[in-house]
């Protein structure tokens, strides 16, 4: 018994054919759209590639370039597959290629599926990979002379002022790091001397941020140093005070954007392979009732058109034969090669 058998006559098959023709051609420019967004996705991981840990983050766009390319490849042989069923002349050369296309297509809508998973849990990977990227790019921001780092200070200035955020996970974590180059301190100063000498590295740390962690919408001049003395500021308890610096990670900042950018890209990727589902099944009903019509000879009789031949469970049986044969078969033509060996 087929899966989901319909019968056809001349005047729906026709109109079968132009409407999967139509999405066919929708689905090509949905490729163009998944390609798109993986190119746009590997843009904005290049813009601060020096404040990521690894290359795996670039795992995914590249995924969605590729799947985009094969998409448009896919369904521009669809359609034109689709405009010839309505010539029984042209779709005849079709016909052969038909069996393996649509199989391929089926691998083809799995992986799209596992495409769009992997943007929701790449969020995952991407905060270790932020952690540990910007914990090291923090570290650098002072070696503005050093080949190799001396653009990491601007990449961080820009990042923080342009995601809001200041530090790894807090403002506090620049309280930890020398940000501060030697060659713009003076080191015949006593305040200078004694945070040396009181760090067992020979840091100079001190309780303050650069000026891009500023708020510029705080009303009050941004204090970005020695911001845990009271006494050095009027008015001023940094306990108690609002501070007009960003108090959020730029961790956490990050991947908000990314995440959110990624959960967008996954929704979509699901809609499109929602869409190559819908031509795929479209094309085996154009398929199945054209290879079924009651007199071969004339292309306006009826015929019946379905998914699968048979029930899913037969379907899965024969699948397994085959294999079966396939894998006895390639045993015994191992066994004839070897025979022949031993034999010369």
């Amino acid at each position: 018994m087929a899966l989901m058998l319909v019968k056809f006559d001349m005047k729906k098959r026709v109109k079968l054919a132009q409407t999967i023709w139509f999405l066919y051609w929708f689905a090509v420019m949905a490729g163009v759209l998944v390609f798109s967004m993986g190119l746009f996705f590997k843009i904005e991981l290049r813009k601060r590639s020096e404040l990521m840990d690894n290359n795996e983050s670039h795992l995914l766009p590249n995924v969605l370039i590729l799947m985009g390319l094969i998409a448009c490849g896919v369904n521009a042989f669809g359609g034109k597959v689709c405009y010839d069923s309505l010539d029984p002349s042209k779709f005849i050369k079709w016909k052969p290629m038909l069996k393996p296309f649509l199989m391929f297509c089926v691998g083809f809508n799995g992986l799209l599926f596992v495409t769009a998973l992997l943007c929701f849990v790449m969020r995952i990977p991407l905060q270790f990979t932020l952690a540990e990227g910007l914990k090291s790019g923090m570290k650098f921001y002072k070696d503005t002379d050093t080949p190799g780092r001396c653009y990491m200070k601007r990449t961080l200035d820009l990042m923080q002022m342009e995601f809001r955020c200041c530090g790894n996970n807090h403002y506090r974590d620049w309280f930890e790091i020398q940000w501060v180059s030697n060659r713009y301190l003076d080191f015949s100063a006593k305040e200078v001397k004694d945070r040396i000498g009181s760090n067992v590295d020979g840091q100079y740390l001190m309780d303050g941020v650069p000026f891009s962690c500023c708020n510029p919408s705080s009303p009050r001049p941004c204090i970005q140093g020695q911001m845990t003395n009271n006494t050095a500021h009027y008015s001023y308890d940094h306990y108690t005070e609002e501070l007009n610096v960003w108090k959020r990670g730029c961790r956490e900042a990050m991947v908000s954007y990314y995440g959110g950018l990624m959960n967008t890209i996954g929704a979509l990727v699901l809609l499109v392979t929602m869409l190559e589902i819908a031509v795929t099944i479209g094309l085996q009903y154009i398929n199945s009732s054209l290879s079924s019509l009651v007199n071969p000879e004339d292309p306006e009789s009826e015929s019946e058109g379905w998914i699968l031949e048979k029930t899913v469970g037969e379907t899965f049986t024969d699948i397994m034969t085959n294999m079966k044969a396939m894998s006895k078969g390639g045993k015994v033509e191992e066994e004839a090669e070897a025979g022949v060996a031993t034999v010369s």
